[in-house]
C-alpha cells in the first residue's frame, strides 16, 4: 500500500472541513494546518500498516480483506474518541 495521491488527500481534507463546519464546533487551526494534518495521518498509516496488521489476531488477520481491516480501524478509532 502507498500513501494517498494528492487528489485523494484533497478529498479527505474537504470532507473533514465540511464535517467541522457542520458541527459548529470551533477549531483554531488554519485550512493549511488541517491539510498538513491529513498528510501526516496518511503518512503515519502507511508507516504503521504492517504493525496494525500484525496486531490483528488470527483468524481475523488472514480472513479480513484490507478494506475490512480499514473499516475495523476506523470504527474503533471513532468510537474510542466519541464524546
Amino acid at each position: 500500500m502507498a500513501v494517498l495521491i494528492d487528489a485523494d488527500r484533497l478529498i479527505v481534507w474537504k470532507r473533514i472541513m465540511a464535517r467541522l463546519s457542520q458541527s459548529r464546533v470551533p477549531v483554531s487551526i488554519t485550512k493549511a494546518d488541517l491539510r498538513a494534518a491529513v498528510n501526516a495521518v496518511d503518512a503515519w498509516i502507511e508507516a504503521n500498516s504492517a504493525a496494525f496488521n500484525t496486531a490483528i489476531p488470527q483468524p481475523a488477520r488472514s480472513a479480513l480483506t484490507a478494506a475490512q481491516k480499514a473499516e475495523l480501524l476506523s470504527a474503533v478509532a471513532l468510537r474510542k474518541f466519541e464524546v
